[in-house]
């Protein structure tokens, strides 16, 4: 009794995971904000109490390193939570060829995309279980549906995304928990620029905005849908990554669609 109900948002502070704080915001929903920038999440605390009227906390914190998880499960527990949502969002990608990046970054990369995001579903999932009633978006990209050349590590990490979601979800079936996977294609975003892709076909056209992506997300994920993927462009892509038989065909496109301007 007395215990607040959140939604825990990682990556939080700019890009789709800041729109999707401001969708649960709308919906008076309390936040439990995690990035690694303490200005910008107590400037998006302030702006969010004043106009939604609702509760923000903030776990300034970097998911790559040691303690981060820590941080905001002494967060949620000091603070006395009941975690109702997670979102997974904060992750990073690095372009170009595989044996040409940096092996410090991949590794980064790892414990952000995968493990970070596992031991959060983990903990959380485990409450919400028991609990009997919670949901979970794991924010997952196109490039999990395929290997990519050019964004080799990065696509590993979203198809162990994508494939751990999956069986989450079937796992959960009638716990009242669902468990929901966000596939998107180019964003308009700060992702870009750190995964140094300003020379990526990818984004030469038909990008969407994060406010577009992160709706398609939040409504899914309110569904309790297992698979989002935002856009009629990337929905196609995605059906036929699914049903094509060659791998070679599928690593030929994936290729094309990969490369360099």
């Amino acid at each position: 009794m007395g215990m607040k109900e959140v939604a825990i948002i990682t990556g939080a502070t700019s890009g789709i995971g800041l729109e999707i704080a401001k969708l649960f915001a709308k919906d008076q929903i309390d936040l439990l904000l995690v990035a690694r920038d303490q200005q910008k999440l107590l400037r998006i605390k302030s702006n969010f109490e004043e106009q939604y009227r609702i509760t923000v906390y903030t776990v300034a914190a970097d998911l790559t390193s040691a303690g981060a998880i820590t941080a905001i499960r002494e967060a949620v527990y000091l603070n006395e939570l009941v975690v109702q949502y997670l979102v997974n969002n904060a992750g990073f990608g690095d372009y170009g060829a595989f044996i040409e990046r940096d092996l410090d970054k991949y590794r980064e990369m790892i414990q952000l995309n995968i493990w970070s995001l596992t031991e959060l579903t983990y903990h959380y999932g485990k409450e919400m279980v028991k609990n009997g009633r919670g949901k979970i978006m794991n924010v997952a990209s196109m490039a999990g549906l395929q290997p990519d050349p050019n964004f080799a590590v990065y696509g590993a990490t979203k198809a162990y995304v994508i494939s751990l979601t999956e069986a989450i979800h079937k796992e959960f079936e009638r716990t009242g928990v669902t468990v929901t996977v966000l596939s998107p294609g180019a964003t308009e975003s700060n992702f870009m620029e750190r995964a140094d892709m300003g020379n990526a076909k990818l984004y030469a056209k038909g990008v969407m905005s994060s406010e577009e992506v992160a709706l398609e997300g939040y409504i899914g994920m309110m569904k309790g849908k297992l698979h989002v993927i935002p856009g009629f462009k990337n929905k196609i892509l995605g059906f036929l990554s699914g049903i094509m038989p060659s791998s070679k065909w599928r690593l030929h496109i994936a290729a094309t669609i990969m490369a360099s301007k």
